[in-house]
Formats: C-alpha cells, sequence, structure tokens
C-alpha cells in the first residue's frame, strides 16, 4: 500500500520552529532518544523534548563532547554509541532493554553528508553504514521498548538530497561503480524514506509509527564539513562573508526551523493515525512528479518540494528492510 503523501494543512510553515509546534504539547513522563543530540537539528530537539517534560537519552560515539555541548542540559543522558560500530548499539541496546522502560520516541538526527569515501570495517560504505543500516540496528533491537510504549514515533531525518539517487541495490557499496559522494548521500537518504514507510507498516499494529522528513538546508550544523565554502556560496546557502543565509520561503532555515519538522512528527497530535509519511515545512510533503529530472549540484532545485516516488516504493521498502537485516546481522 502507497503511503498517503497528503498534506494536512498543519497551520504551521516554512518558517515555524521546534519551539513553535511544541507549544501546548506536554511531554512529562515520555522517554525519548535522539542520535546526534549533541549538535546542530539533534541539540535544539533535545533542549525543546527536555524542555516539554521529556526523559531525553543522547547517544554519543564521543561522550566527552556530547557532554561540554550538552553541558547547559544537565539531565540529558549521555550513552556510548557509535553508528558505525555493531557492536557499541548492541551494547546501548541491551543497557536499555534491561532497564525494563518504554521508549516513546526516537530521533535518528545524526548523520554524515557528501564525504570522501569510507568503509567501516565491514567493508560498507560509510554514508549508508552511519545514516541508514545503525539507526536501522538500532530501532530493530530497541522494537521491544517501542511495543512496551503503546503508542511510540520513529522520525528519521532524511533529506531532499533523495533526489540525488535512488538505493542502488545491486551495488550498495560502490564496489562496482566509481564513488560520487553526492551519490552516496542521496542514497542514504533514499535509504531512510523507505526505512520509515516500511517500519510504519510493521509496527503500526503495535503502536509504532514512522516517519520521515526533510528538515531544510542548514548552514553550519557541522553536517557540511566536507562541502567546499565556494559550493556553499555558489548554493546561495552563505555570503560571501561566510554567515548562513536564512531564508525559510527557499528552503533556507536556522537551528530553530530546521528542528521544526522532526519535532512536529515526534509530537503532533494532527499525525495521529497515520505514518510512513515524509514531511517537510511541518507537513505532510506531496510528491514530487515521475518525471522530476535531479539536479546533482547541492542546491539544484532549491525551492523544488515534495518526495519522488523510489523513496516512497513499498515494494523497495521491504527489499531494503530484508537487505538491511542481513547487512544488520551480528
Amino acid at each position: 500500500m502507497k503511503t498517503d503523501q497528503r498534506p494536512v494543512n498543519s497551520g504551521f510553515g516554512p518558517a515555524s520552529t521546534a519551539a513553535d509546534v511544541i507549544r501546548g504539547i506536554d511531554l512529562s513522563g515520555k522517554i525519548a532518544i535522539v542520535t546526534g543530540g549533541y549538535s546542530g537539528l539533534g541539540r535544539e530537539t533535545v533542549r525543546i523534548f527536555r524542555a516539554a517534560g521529556a526523559r531525553v537519552i543522547v547517544p554519543a560515539r564521543d561522550t566527552a563532547r556530547a557532554a561540554e555541548a550538552l553541558k547547559d542540559f544537565p539531565d540529558a543522558e549521555i550513552e556510548p554509541m557509535d553508528l558505525l560500530d555493531p557492536a557499541s548499539i548492541a551494547a546501548f541496546v541491551t543497557r536499555f532493554l534491561a532497564a525494563g522502560l518504554p521508549l516513546h520516541i526516537v530521533v535518528n538526527s545524526a548523520g554524515i553528508m557528501a564525504c570522501p569515501l569510507a568503509r567501516d570495517a565491514r567493508g560498507y560504505e560509510s554514508q549508508f553504514a552511519t545514516n541508514h543500516l545503525g539507526h536501522f540496528q538500532l530501532v530493530t533491537g530497541l522494537w521491544p521498548a517501542l511495543v512496551r510504549a503503546k503508542g511510540a514515533r520513529v522520525v528519521s531525518v532524511s533529506s531532499k538530497g533523495h533526489r540525488f539517487s535512488p538505493v542502488i541495490f545491486e551495488d550498495l557499496h560502490f564496489e562496482r561503480r566509481p564513488y560520487d559522494p553526492w551519490l552516496g548521500y542521496g542514497q542514504s537518504k533514499t535509504a531512510n524514506i523507505l526505512f520509515a514507510v516500511e517500519l510504519d507498516v510493521r509496527g503500526k499494529d503495535e503502536g509504532i509509527r514512522a516517519f520521515s522528513v526533510h528538515p531544510g538546508g542548514i548552514v553550519g550544523t557541522g553536517l557540511d564539513k566536507h562541502v567546499p565554502r565556494e559550493t556553499l556560496i555558489k548554493a546561495g546557502a552563505m555570503d560571501e562573508r561566510g554567515r548562513p543565509i536564512i531564508d525559510p520561503a527557499q528552503g533556507l532555515k536556522n537551528v530553530g526551523q530546521g528542528a521544526a519538522t522532526q519535532v512536529w512528527c515526534a509530537t503532533s497530535l494532527q499525525l495521529e493515525g497515520r505514518g510512513g509519511v515524509y514531511c517537510e515545512d511541518v507537513d505532510i510533503a506531496s510528491p514530487t512528479p515521475e518525471n522530476f529530472s535531479p539536479t546533482m549540484a547541492l542546491g539544484g532545485a532549491k525551492t523544488m518540494t515534495g518526495v519522488l516516488p523510489y523513496a516512497v516504493d513499498p515494494v523497495s521498502a521491504t527489499r531494503l528492510w530484508r537487505i538491511s537485516e542481513n547487512l544488520a546481522a551480528p
């Protein structure tokens, strides 16, 4: 069954902030895990969840760096975990499940973008392994806790960068084709969307709903560290003095605006009974026309919105899930 990619007319928009969308929502008694929760959009999501009363756990590869970044939020709980290390993910899952706690919200906000070719210890391409496979192992491992919540949401932070590439099932790890960092990024972001599609199918009868989001273009969070400054200037995301350009109508946002859609997906009553959808600008996105021709450049088709059909294809979503189960197996 295809996802119901129809806006709900949320009343919010591109300039809405995470603080706007959480207003009036009480998360007291809820437990949330936010990957990437010590920088950029993840850190803002942690701040907002805490302010709404949630208990927030932040898995981190570098716990000292995380502690420094979250020093203003002393009640945010930092736990060691590396998305490129299956053993560390398994250890985190074991510790959490041993406590017997419910898990109400998972926001998969950690990620890397357009980096040089690198492989993990298994030989997997790093963007696919970090952005998709690590989160797949984490969420599927935490399944009993999500069920225990009797109403849980999982949010995968994707990107309009999914337009750069579908998932190339025949060569996921660039073993037989030339590596292009934007193709690798695009494939991983498409995988984030497909993951939410299939996760929602498998989880909705147990109260688990899943969403994927495009947060907008946000410069300066660290995600763009492998992108040359000249590229950001040419794309219109940065001025000649190196300052981020904020223009929400053009998809260029600050951190508060960028975190709004993932916070909305994690908490909004407007999404009750819905799931498996791709969202942007604090609403469910419309489909992009089938004849869309991807622009292989950062900032290409800047104002283009919506999700490409291949990213919400249920057959591809099921195929990716099954492959991911095999790839993530011990």
